[in-house]
């Protein structure tokens, strides 16, 4: 959802600006200021204009080496981001939320018990 809101804000109004001045405008949103930031931001850069640059049918596929070298340094940094961005989308988030219930029916819902002859 970010990388849409930050083409969003890149790839606005203006048609005379160049494409790398977009690309800078969206890397300088600060909503991706903690990415940018530590030791694999120049990989985060480099990796996110690729991807606002691309051209290719499917959005990013000619990214896979930019792509490569942040998922590498994050390996070796994993403190290089902060835990909620490296986490898979809700998945951690919906276990939090998820709770045992036990589903009641009320009493005149019940089948009323029959009398033994």
């Amino acid at each position: 959802m970010i990388v849409k809101d930050l083409e969003a804000a890149a790839f606005g109004d203006d048609e005379n600006e160049s494409l790398d001045a977009k690309v800078q405008k969206a890397l300088e949103c600060p909503c991706v200021a903690k990415l940018r930031e530590g030791p694999c931001g120049d990989q985060f850069s480099e990796a996110f204009a690729c991807f606002l640059k691309s051209t290719a049918e499917e959005k990013g596929s000619d990214c896979v080496h930019p792509f490569i070298a942040l998922q590498n340094c994050i390996k070796v940094n994993p403190d290089a981001f902060p835990k909620d961005v490296l986490e898979e989308d809700g998945s951690k988030k919906e276990e939090q939320y998820t709770h045992a219930y036990k589903i009641i029916p009320p009493k005149w819902a019940k089948e009323p018990k029959r009398k033994r002859e």
